[in-house]
């Protein structure tokens, strides 16, 4: 079982490191570590097994974050009804965005990020993702609003990059130039 002491923390050399592709079809290691990655969200987002193991809940994980250097990122998040939608997916990457912009209006956080960045990540407000499932099956979908934000965030990881990044460190709530859409964080209160 992953816990938080598998997650590395800002300035280790693994977070700013560009992932290498998995191999497809996918090997029953690289399918085993894309399932712990997905029990690490699901226990930390149930409160009575975050308080026993000490888990920060979070909707998203990426390989780097637990030191593998692997292109391999886990989603969960929620529908209208609270009920949870979860992706696992081996190689993913953006193959169209969205001119408008948004951002979550309390600033992002993460998993491998222990102190309170405060500001405005600007975000594309629609993707299409691709890559492959946890059974190597081609994957492709369309995401808006939270949803989008929070494949950005993970395949960022993917690429050495870290959600303050793109941050304007002189104007942190600087509002981004292109049309755009603001995501109201209180609906969606665990870190990214």
């Amino acid at each position: 079982m992953l816990t938080m002491k598998d997650v590395i923390r800002e300035g280790h050399p693994t977070l700013r490191k560009i992932a290498e592709p998995v191999a497809i079809p996918p090997s029953k290691e690289d399918q085993k570590l894309l399932d712990q990655m997905m029990e690490f969200l699901i226990n930390g987002q149930d409160p009575e097994i975050a308080e026993k193991y000490d888990l920060r809940p979070g909707v998203g994980l990426a390989a780097p974050q637990i030191n593998v250097s692997k292109r391999m990122i886990v989603v969960r998040t929620s529908d209208e009804n609270d009920e949870p939608i979860e992706y696992a997916l081996f190689n993913p990457k953006i193959v169209s965005t969205s001119k408008e912009t948004t951002y979550l209006d309390s600033g992002e956080g993460c998993l491998s990020v222990d102190r309170a960045v405060e500001g405005h990540v600007p975000r594309y407000a629609r993707i299409k993702v691709e890559g492959y499932d946890r059974d190597g099956k081609k994957f492709s979908k369309r995401f808006r609003g939270y949803e989008a934000i929070v494949f950005q965030h993970e395949m960022d990881h993917l690429n050495g990059i870290m959600f303050y990044d793109r941050m304007d460190i002189d104007d942190p709530y600087k509002e981004p130039l292109a049309p755009k859409e603001v995501i109201n964080r209180s609906e969606h209160e665990e870190p990214i």
